[in-house]
């Protein structure tokens, strides 16, 4: 079972070696990775405060202060670049299967502007 917000498997293997902190690098591993993306995820379309996020994610202070830090080394500008790049857009069609005119939009003549005095 998906939760709403999470990421799938195969969304998640897009993305993961770009991370930071990774088993093979230097430094110390962060403890969850997916976990702190799909808290962003969650916030940006729940439409919260990061105050808001709910505890299952963990502490919204520590996973705010990593996405501003991803966001200012340009790690997430290139996490975008990527899912960019292989953007399937489908989903952006629209066509007039999908929305109607309105039917002051339907064609009728404009009136046109009454004359001076």
């Amino acid at each position: 079972m998906t939760k709403r917000y999470a990421l799938r498997d195969d969304q998640w293997e897009r993305i993961e070696a770009l991370l930071p902190c990774r088993k093979d690098t230097v430094g110390v591993t962060a403890k969850d990775n997916r976990l702190c993306i799909e808290a962003v995820l969650y916030r940006y379309r729940a439409g919260i405060p990061w105050r808001d996020l709910p505890e299952r994610f963990g502490a919204w202070k520590a996973i705010h202060t990593r996405v501003r830090r991803w966001a200012k080394s340009g790690m997430l500008e290139n996490i975008f670049k990527h899912l960019v790049a292989d953007a399937d857009n489908e989903y952006a069609v629209i066509d007039r299967t999908i929305v109607r005119a309105h039917q002051h939009s339907a064609g009728a003549q404009q009136k046109t502007a009454r004359l001076k005095r």
